[in-house]
């Protein structure tokens, strides 16, 4: 699919407005309510705090371990689990694989499969360790991130990152350019998981955004002051990939519509980069070309050919990476 294709007159799905909501916490009168109140109160004082010290010792305890070898186990726990604990994400995932790698016979269809296995458990051990990368530059190599900086310097930009090798690498990648951005942040399920990933990103220098719609208004505010917001276009929902589009009708329920819309009403520069793992816990950073849309009096007339744009410059990357990509176990839209 190219951004020449007139597809205008089509008409898009369109994206709905969402508003995070937090877990409410059941009281002791909620318990004496009734048997509904009773499972929600033992579920989350009782049953989500063994999860949650098991979480934080997990955690912490990874802290330990020297930086390879933190990465090398999670690629040999993501190996084990993955197939065994998550049948139905692993089936979507060899069925993707299948409608995106037709090239590739069985074998290596599901070497690919059992590679993004180990890419995902590293990513989870990772997150005890990926700020050590603050005082071990060597371990990344950048790739024209400078422009991001040179860009970010005469007006407002919009990040937008891919979910491959591992992209919590950013912040500290960002901050070697002096960027520092805001970004859209929904916190994981689970009160320990949110914790610590708050506490590693804040570390990290990140800043964040509400999630849903409640944090439009604070990143239109941003980028219309000049500021920098970061987001990410490639993403499933549901257990749907969402973006890229991978020859799919275009929608506007993603991250790639909002990216447009932020950048046309703000006057922001879109700047994509990625990472990618070389080799172990080392990472190579990538910046694409910057963005910057085509001028129009009427800017919703543009919208399917704005995304296209973005989608064109993203999707081969994620094509050429589906080893890495964190969504490859969320199922195509259908065609």
């Amino acid at each position: 699919m190219t951004a020449e294709e007139p597809r205008q007159t089509e008409k898009i799905a369109k994206r709905k407005a969402w508003a995070f909501t937090r877990e409410g916490r059941p009281t002791f009168a909620d318990a004496l309510s009734g048997r509904e109140g009773f499972n929600a109160f033992r579920r989350y004082w009782v049953t989500d705090n063994l999860w949650n010290v098991a979480h934080l010792a997990g955690h912490f305890g990874m802290k330990l371990l020297p930086m390879d070898t933190c990465s090398s186990l999670g690629a040999t726990l993501g190996l084990f689990a993955v197939p065994r604990f998550h049948k139905v994400a692993s089936q979507r995932a060899r069925e993707t694989i299948r409608a995106l790698r037709p090239d590739l016979d069985a074998a290596g269809q599901e070497a690919l499969f059992r590679e993004n296995c180990r890419s995902q458990g590293r990513l989870m051990t990772e997150f005890s360790i990926v700020n050590r990368l603050q005082h071990s530059r060597d371990r990344l190599t950048l790739d024209g991130l400078d422009i991001i900086g040179e860009v970010a310097k005469s007006g407002p930009v919009i990040i937008v990152g891919m979910h491959l090798g591992n992209w919590e690498v950013g912040p500290t990648v960002l901050q070697s350019i002096n960027v520092r951005p805001y970004a859209f942040y929904l916190p994981p399920k689970g009160r320990a998981k949110a914790w610590i990933a708050e506490r590693v990103r804040s570390k990290a220098g990140l800043r964040f955004l509400p999630p849903g719609m409640d944090g439009i208004r604070p990143a239109i505010k941003i980028l219309k002051s000049g500021g920098v917001v970061s987001m990410f276009c490639d993403e499933g929902f549901g257990g749907m990939i969402r973006g890229p589009f991978f020859d799919r009708k275009p929608h506007q329920e993603g991250n790639f519509a909002l990216a447009i819309r932020l950048a046309r009403m703000t006057g922001a520069t879109i700047c994509p980069w990625y990472s990618v793992r070389t080799k172990g816990f080392r990472f190579e950073c990538r910046a694409l070309e910057p963005i910057r849309l085509p001028a129009s009096g009427d800017p919703n007339a543009r919208l399917l050919d704005d995304m296209l744009l973005l989608n064109n410059a993203i999707e081969p990357i994620v094509r050429a990476h589906l080893d890495q990509w964190y969504f490859l176990d969320n199922a195509l839209r259908p065609e």
